[in-house]
């Protein structure tokens, strides 16, 4: 199991991380723009960490799959600052309404991006 792996027990509660998930979606649709920024950084940066690893010849060769692979990775990646706000966000939402109010506020927060969203692009294929 898991629980083994580490000499300490682990406990996460299952109500803060479906808060935390709320809020980072939400967040993660709120700000698409950010969100898109940073996988397009994180994108650019696998590619260059990357070259240092292979020989131009090789480099060129494989360019393509490895390319796609990073353009993987760091849309997972881009993840991570979401998750972190997120918390943040969760926390703040337990400490100031309590812990009963965390996922109620977090879905709250997830419709309300969820229809700026859409409207925002709504408004941009309007504009094109």
């Amino acid at each position: 199991m898991v629980t083994d792996i580490f000499p300490f027990r682990l406990h996460l509660d299952p109500t803060t991380l479906a808060g935390i998930s709320l809020w980072a979606l939400a967040l993660y649709l709120g700000f698409f723009p950010v969100g898109e920024w940073v996988t397009v950084q994180l994108g650019r940066w696998f590619n260059y960490a990357e070259r240092s690893l292979y020989t131009p010849a090789e480099f060129e060769r494989t360019r393509s799959g490895r390319e796609s692979l990073n353009a993987l990775y760091a849309s997972v990646f881009s993840i991570v600052p979401f998750l972190g706000a997120g918390g943040l966000c969760n926390y703040g939402v337990e400490i100031g309404l309590g812990r009963s109010w965390s996922v109620s506020v977090g879905m709250i927060a997830c419709i309300g991006c969820g229809i700026y969203e859409l409207g925002r692009r709504s408004v941009q294929s309007d504009a094109d």
